[in-house]
C-alpha cells in the first residue's frame, strides 16, 4: 500500500518515554488538538529556547 502524500508535512518516527504517552494522548483528547499540531508547538518552542531560527511556512 503507498504511503499518502503529504504536501506541507514531512513523515518521521521517533519514540516516548512510556510515561509521557498517556498525558500526551489525554492532551490531544482533551484540547481536540492533533498530536502532530502539539508536536509542531513544543518542537517550535525548545527552537525557541536553544535560539534556533524558525523558518516562516
Amino acid at each position: 500500500m503507498p504511503e499518502p502524500y503529504l504536501k506541507y508535512r514531512k513523515r518521521f518516527t521517533s519514540s516516548l518515554k512510556n510515561e509521557l504517552v498517556a498525558p500526551f494522548d489525554a492532551l490531544a483528547k482533551q484540547t481536540r488538538i492533533p498530536k502532530s499540531r502539539l508536536l509542531d508547538e513544543a518542537i517550535e518552542d525548545l527552537l525557541r529556547k536553544y535560539h534556533k531560527e524558525i523558518p516562516k511556512a
